[in-house]
């Protein structure tokens, strides 16, 4: 049976938690973002090719530029390191989509707080190597390592609709996707900021990681002293028959969840949306240096502008929509943006299809999660969420190799009006198979 509601201030307090942990793991996140092409730059001249031809670093690199030469129009070396930036981003990607359902379960068996504080023990462990990354090879280790542990945000997810009954499921929701507008509108400044302070001759990079690591054990710290459980099944409030342990046996036997949506398709929509949205993400930095010749404060600009209106749009429009109108809202957004910026000529055009990309980023993996938490059963919240976004996951590991390798082959017009074509499908799926549960519809006629 489900456990009994949480009164109004231990949600709130419980919620308090969840936003200012949430919001310290990816400002801590974001602050290598803009750090990457300067960061890698460093490890390439450090291992330079004349005198380490063999290192891990020049392997990489000539595998990428044997790539690059089989595209039919040149590809300046500038983009060597944005490639490489790539590849770092795709295998972080992939590991995430392997370890996100494992966290997901694990989360369900022993705890959503269990597995927090598991995965920021693994969070911690990555930064540090961070900031012990005096080579190439430390610093990937320290890659692989947190896409492995990293679980914050899917947790965050899978906790907020723990204690969100289904008038207050979408508004939860809005709550964490507000983190991620506001981690990415002032995180990448901040760590743009931090890398003009050098304190470290080896890794001139070290003020920037010693601060996110600063910030990941304050999170952690907070999190121990400050977040209760809040798994339904084992939480202290919970009303149990003799132990947390036989209550959950008891609610993990009663009846399947009705859904109004497969997850299979669920989880399909998320890879479809993200393999297309990473690809022109990705994308950017290339088409406003072509087209305008952005620099790289030029550009931040930009995704802070994208990531000011999401947050604006977050807290003020989605958190008051049922979860399908937030997506569909978000593919129409994303396939009109799509065919504007195969057509671009001009940056106040630019400009345009960056509010409607703001829109798509307030609103559908919002609304996709929202939905997805709608269709799980309390018992098996976590790993249904974690399996959604490994999902994603992959999707963004492929998206941006697919999307730029059709950029330099066809052409910025071909390659984003594919894209846009693509996104259609996206959204044909999105109108035509995904349907509102009955219970998103009751809620926000609530509102």
């Amino acid at each position: 049976m489900p456990a009994k509601p949480l009164d109004s201030a231990k949600r709130k307090q419980i919620l308090r938690v969840i936003f200012i942990s949430l919001l310290l793991d990816l400002i801590s996140f974001t602050f290598i973002l803009p750090l990457f092409p300067k960061l890698l730059e460093f490890y390439r001249n450090l291992e330079d090719p004349h005198h380490s031809p063999n290192s891990l670093l020049n392997r990489i690199l000539l595998g990428l530029n044997a790539y690059k030469h089989s595209f039919s129009r040149p590809i300046s070396d500038r983009y060597d390191i944005v490639l490489l930036g790539g590849a770092l981003g795709s295998l972080f990607s992939f590991l995430q989509a392997i370890a996100s359902p494992i966290i997901g379960r694990l989360s369900d068996k022993h705890g959503r707080r269990t597995a927090l504080l598991w995965s920021m023990a693994g969070n911690i462990a990555s930064v540090a190597l961070w900031v012990a990354a005096t080579d190439f090879r430390t610093f990937l280790a320290s890659r692989v390592v947190g896409g492995l542990s990293e679980g914050n945000v899917q947790l965050a997810t899978a906790m907020a609709a723990d204690v969100s009954d289904d008038q207050q499921r979408g508004s939860t929701m809005a709550l964490v996707g507000a983190c991620f507008s506001i981690a990415f509108t002032f995180g990448p400044a901040i760590g743009a900021a931090l890398a003009n302070v050098s304190t470290v001759a080896a890794n001139p990079f070290a003020t920037a990681a010693g601060f996110s690591l600063f910030l990941i054990v304050v999170e952690t710290i907070y999190l121990y002293t400050c977040l209760p459980e809040t798994l339904p099944s084992i939480r202290k409030d919970a009303p149990t028959n003799g132990s947390a342990n036989k209550e959950h046996v008891e609610h993990s036997s009663s009846p399947a969840q009705t859904r109004t949506n497969s997850h299979l398709l669920l989880n399909f929509t998320h890879f479809a949306f993200i393999l297309f949205f990473s690809g022109m993400e990705f994308s950017l930095p290339f088409m406003t240096y072509d087209l305008f010749a952005y620099t790289s404060p030029q550009s931040g600009k930009l995704l802070g502008f994208i990531g000011l209106i999401a947050s604006i749009l977050q807290g003020s429009v989605t958190r008051r929509l049922h979860p399908l109108r937030v997506v569909q809202i978000g593919v129409v957004a994303c396939a009109t943006s799509f065919f504007l910026l195969s057509r671009l000529t001009t940056e106040a055009g630019l400009y345009g299809a960056a509010s409607l990309l703001a829109v798509t980023t307030a609103t559908v993996v919002t609304g996709l999660s929202s939905l997805s938490s709608f269709e799980a059963a309390e018992s098996e919240r976590g790993g249904k969420l974690g399996n959604h976004r490994s999902w994603g996951q992959v999707g963004r590991s492929l998206g941006p190799l697919l999307f730029c390798s059709l950029y330099w082959w066809a052409g910025r017009d071909i390659a984003y009006m594919a894209g846009g074509t693509g996104m259609l499908g996206v959204a044909a799926l999105v109108f035509g198979k995904l349907k509102a549960p009955p219970r998103s519809l009751a809620a926000e006629k609530t509102k």
